[in-house]
């Protein structure tokens, strides 16, 4: 990738909504420039989308949670992601390293919430859970240096 094109996909990391023609000013590029490199980034799949960054607590979902699953039965077949799927607090599934298969990054209302919550992981998926709760959270949805 070249550097121009990551310095646009840094650009808009920050700002989603950057324009065309800011990231032209930012850049160095001419406006149709920087939309034809914007849309070959897209059809590559570099950029996959655009995004809001929500205040959840302002969303009614205060509560952050991350749940450690492994299966229950080690020889069942690996398909918690498709089981969960449908469990829309469930923000991110991560494939780990470690005694467990997986994490899950979970925004709910409520301590009450959240265990409803790990009672339907646990009969979707057919797993063992382990959860640590967000006391807070100083910073997140930095990107990484491109």
């Amino acid at each position: 990738m070249e550097d121009i094109d990551r310095q646009i996909l840094g650009l808009l990391a920050d700002d989603g909504r950057m324009s065309f023609t800011d990231l032209a000013k930012e850049t160095g590029l001419s406006v149709s420039a920087v939309h034809q490199r914007v849309r070959r980034l897209q059809r590559r799949g570099a950029i996959r989308g655009f995004t809001v960054q929500l205040d959840h607590e302002q969303a009614g979902l205060p509560m952050t949670a991350f749940i450690s699953i492994k299966p229950i039965d080690p020889a069942a077949p690996d398909d918690a992601p498709d089981r969960l799927a449908h469990l829309t607090a469930i923000e991110a599934c991560h494939s780990v390293a470690g005694d467990e298969s997986y994490i899950l990054k979970v925004r709910v209302a409520s301590p009450n919430e959240l265990e409803e919550l790990l009672q339907k992981i646990r009969a979707a998926a057919n797993v063992a859970t382990r959860t640590t709760v967000v006391l807070s959270t100083p910073w997140e949805g930095r990107h990484t240096a491109l």
